[in-house]
């Protein structure tokens, strides 16, 4: 007449020992479902990091949309949550010049990932004249190199290497899925850059004119020729500006590519010049894949 008693015991000790490791796995798996804090210099960088991280990456974009990242100074709110970051993702852009150290010091526990490391910067800006020429010289001599590596597919392949491993490097238990992300990422790049390499197969060596010159790596991915009105950041005196005019009419060019970030004054004197128009091109769009595409045709166009 004990059986049932002693049942009803040990039935209840089956039930909590099925519960305790039940419990466990959900304090385990809440934790890892934490998603690392990131932080990136722009907002291209984003969709990388969100491309390799998926739900387990939280991604912040310092420079705010609009903004350039040759002036951008971090707001307060910014440096405040960066204290509490794991990982920040520098891409070489000249804000963080100035403020990549105070930004290391904000949170000396964060790690900074300089996903331009390793990558041959090419000198900004490339000129066509024979002053031009001799200042891009000057220019290379000082060591001013173009930032704009993000514009290219395969430099952003080489960046997005360095995202995995970083992620891996601080997330281990992620490591399956920053693998796995990375090369679908990477299997998209591939096939970006075989369709703009199709784009412009029959586009060899033509010029395109742009105000800011942040296409350069892109041009040189397609054997395109970039020329850029603004000489180190600042917009052309009035014989550079007549001699670009003189340019863009030997080049047939009819279309002056501007950014949302910078006055395009400069740009549309150019273009009223040689009758022509201002199209927007901006290197900073969030959705990298997408707007490469409609840059890709918005040049293509441009080039005849």
């Amino acid at each position: 007449m004990f059986r049932h008693p002693i049942s009803i015991w040990s039935r209840l000790a089956l039930i909590l020992a099925m519960i305790a490791p039940v419990g466990a796995l959900i304090a385990v798996g809440s934790a890892a479902a934490t998603p690392l804090t990131a932080f990136v210099s722009i907002a291209p960088q984003k969709y990388f990091v969100e491309r390799v991280g998926g739900s387990r990456v939280t991604v912040q974009v310092m420079v705010a949309p609009g903004a350039s990242p040759a002036t951008y100074e971090p707001k307060p709110n910014q440096m405040a949550a960066l204290a509490q970051a794991r990982l920040y993702f520098a891409v070489g852009v000249p804000f963080e010049t100035a403020w990549l150290g105070k930004i290391a010091a904000a949170n000396p526990k964060m790690q900074i990932i300089k996903t331009h490391q390793g990558i041959q910067k090419r000198p900004i800006g490339e000129h066509h004249h024979e002053e031009e020429t001799q200042h891009s010289e000057v220019e290379h001599d000082h060591g001013i190199l173009d930032p704009h590596i993000w514009t290219s597919p395969p430099l952003v392949k080489m960046q997005a290497t360095r995202i995995r491993d970083a992620l891996i490097a601080a997330d281990p238990a992620g490591r399956a899925i920053y693998t796995a992300n990375y090369k679908a990422f990477a299997a998209d790049i591939e096939t970006l850059d075989t369709e703009l390499h199709e784009i412009f197969q029959d586009r060899h060596g033509m010029a395109f004119m742009v105000f800011h010159p942040a296409w350069g790596y892109f041009a040189d991915a397609y054997d395109l020729e970039q020329i850029p009105i603004e000489i180190e950041g600042k917009s052309p005196k009035p014989a550079q500006l007549a001699e670009l005019i003189k340019a863009a009419k030997a080049k047939n060019i009819r279309v002056i590519f501007v950014q949302p970030q910078f006055s395009d004054t400069a740009a549309r004197t150019v273009a009223r010049a040689i009758d022509g128009r201002v199209v927007a091109a901006d290197p900073l769009a969030e959705d990298w894949i997408a707007n490469l595409r409609r840059q890709a045709a918005a040049f293509r166009e441009a080039l005849r």
